[in-house]
């Protein structure tokens, strides 16, 4: 792999998550709709997108393996649905001022991944992945003993994520034509909500160009950190794409306290820190095991 590739991987993996960081501000413009038909719009947008990257990349035939694939469609099904309920759930916490809480949850999300693939693919946690693991449970666990309750927006959002990923690891498919099966899946329900249920904002003909300009972004605002983040994976190692996933969080952060203004009291921010600490330990540990591996290369 020549430098020019992995400094193109570099640059298009800082896009990826700072475009999902930065994607709060977007839904903060539909503000007036609800949470359902901004997923409706997501969900019909996103579909068209793909279907013309899928077409111009000539990706057809994975398409059509994968629905040739009961199994395959099966497990695309129940990807698309908790995909679609982690975007639903993303995109009211935004609206509804718990940013911060979202901004918890892909924190944790990563320190999640390394718990699912030790219980369902048998992978051997290093002792440093273990005490990363601990301390963020502690940081949660300090959460619930201030506020008596889960910080449930946080761990369903990791946790529904990290079930997601888990699935589409396991699956024989790639990411964009993954993707493309589990909208156009979702697309009956989007179609039939926008008939039956939807409220006059939907209806495009009601509205003004800009507005219907902002509903149309909700495809590009879904895949176009997508295509960054397939073609960096492309161009550089995954472990080392592993460090930038905190781009995302961490501009989600600084964008709920210091532009939308949500409280960050003492307790929120000694489990930040708890979970911040075990990111450092976790990324610190995933150097130096990928230091070791090219010194064995």
């Amino acid at each position: 792999m020549t430098k020019d590739q992995t400094k193109a991987g570099v640059l298009l993996a800082i896009a990826a998550y700072s475009m999902w960081g930065f994607a709060p501000m977007y839904f903060k413009l539909l503000l007036d709709m609800p949470a359902l038909e901004i997923l409706q719009h997501r969900i019909v947008w996103s579909v068209l997108i793909l279907m013309l990257l899928i077409l111009v990349l000539r990706q057809n035939q994975k398409v059509l393996n994968a629905f040739k694939n009961p199994k395959v469609l099966g497990t695309l099904l129940v990807s698309g649905l908790l995909l679609a309920g982690n975007w639903l759930l993303f995109i009211w916490a935004v609206n509804n001022d718990h940013l911060l809480d979202a901004s918890l949850g892909y924190y944790i999300n990563p320190l999640l991944n390394v718990f699912l693939g030790r219980i369902f693919l048998g992978e051997k946690l290093r002792r440093l992945q273990q005490v990363a693991v601990i301390m963020a449970v502690i940081g949660v666990s300090i959460l619930v003993i201030s506020f008596g309750k889960l910080p449930w927006i946080a761990l369903v959002l990791a946790g529904s994520f990290g079930v997601y990923g888990l699935l589409r690891k396991k699956v024989a498919v790639e990411s964009i034509p993954g993707l493309y099966v589990e909208s156009l899946m979702m697309l009956p329900f989007a179609l039939a909500f926008w008939w039956l249920m939807a409220s006059p904002a939907s209806n495009m003909l009601n509205n003004s160009i800009d507005s219907n300009l902002i509903l149309i972004a909700a495809g590009i605002v879904t895949t176009a950190p997508l295509i960054c983040f397939t073609a960096a994976a492309r161009r550089i190692q995954y472990s080392t794409l592993g460090f930038f996933q905190y781009i995302g969080p961490s501009i989600m952060f600084l964008l709920a306290v210091f532009l939308y203004g949500e409280p960050l009291d003492e307790d929120r921010l000694i489990t930040f820190g708890f979970v911040w600490s075990a990111l450092i330990l976790f990324s610190f540990d995933s150097w130096r095991a990928y230091q070791q591996r090219t010194v064995k290369v």
